[in-house]
């Protein structure tokens, strides 16, 4: 497992340091790390969330015993997040931060906390734009993104 871990890190390494030169006078190399592997990840989380919308949820109420959500919320919490969080998180420990010190448990507690407050202000932003503005469930979640 650790020889896979090896070369992926790697792999991702090469290929997000392929593009630094582009970007070498206007931020550091870490920085464009964390934006590149954010971007990536907001990007996967969207084609996610269309997934989950359109496919898996149907576009239809998702009832969980005595709670009923409603597809954008569902194709969110019940299906892109999962897949997105612990891919953000290794590519922030192994490929953004990965000098860092801190121990696994430290930073994934960290993490965690800014992905809960995304998520909150992801549940409000996605009821505002697709329930009251009656904005496409996908565009509104690209624009979540954006803001």
């Amino acid at each position: 497992m650790q020889k896979v871990h090896k070369k992926i890190r790697s792999l991702i390494l090469t290929v997000v340091d392929a593009f630094f030169p582009l970007f070498k006078g206007i931020m550091p190399l870490q920085t464009f790390r964390y934006a590149a592997c954010g971007g990536f990840n907001t990007l996967f989380s969207i084609v996610l969330y269309y997934v989950g919308y359109t496919f898996i949820f149907k576009e239809e109420i998702v009832h969980i015993g005595h709670f009923a959500l409603e597809p954008h919320i569902a194709a969110d919490y019940l299906f892109a997040i999962w897949i997105s969080f612990p891919i953000g998180f290794y590519l922030s420990r192994y490929v953004v931060f990965q000098e860092s010190k801190l121990p696994r448990r430290i930073q994934f507690f960290r993490y965690a906390v800014v992905v809960v407050g995304s998520m909150g202000l992801n549940y409000f932003f996605l009821k505002f734009f697709v329930e009251m503005i009656q904005l496409d469930a996908t565009l509104a979640k690209v624009c979540t993104a954006v803001i």
